[in-house]
């Protein structure tokens, strides 16, 4: 399990400096972005789950101008995290917000009964109605617990 776990870090890592070293051919644009998942306890069917250190949301998105092309988020766990039970009932929501920072949609993620690891959610791709910022939220028991958001500009 761990090994499995660090082998997705470490692909991600990799797709991300593959992004940042590779230069566009047309006037497309990407980004990857990951924000540590911090300590937090929550409680099911009566017992108390820690979710510990060592898991980073990351949130991919790719497109060119208000267009995404392909949209992904989710959490990737090593270390002590990869040992806990993961993240039960869990959902992964994108929200878009324009330029001053109203929220104009949301595409609200199913809510998975199932403890999970590693929660990922990919987003259809669409056009944009305004430039902004597009964001990927984790809900933890109908608690937000992490964002990462990306700025969409001209």
């Amino acid at each position: 399990m761990l090994l499995h776990c660090t082998a997705r870090l470490a692909t991600a890592l990799t797709a991300a400096g593959a992004l940042l070293l590779t230069a566009p051919t047309n006037a497309s644009a990407g980004a990857v972005g990951t924000t540590p998942v911090k300590t937090f306890d929550y409680s099911v069917g009566g017992m108390t789950v820690k979710v510990p250190t060592g898991c980073l949301f990351t949130h991919v998105i790719r497109g060119s101008g208000r267009r995404i092309t392909y949209q992904n988020a989710g959490v990737d766990c090593a270390f002590v995290g990869a040992l806990g039970s993961g993240f039960c009932n869990w959902r992964i929501d994108f929200t878009y917000r324009d330029t001053s920072n109203r929220t104009y949609r949301t595409s609200r993620g199913r809510t998975h009964n199932e403890c999970k690891i590693d929660p990922m959610r990919n987003n259809s791709p669409q056009t944009l109605a305004r430039y902004g910022k597009a964001c990927a939220r984790l809900y933890v028991n109908g608690v937000p617990r992490v964002s990462q958001c990306h700025s969409i500009t001209k």
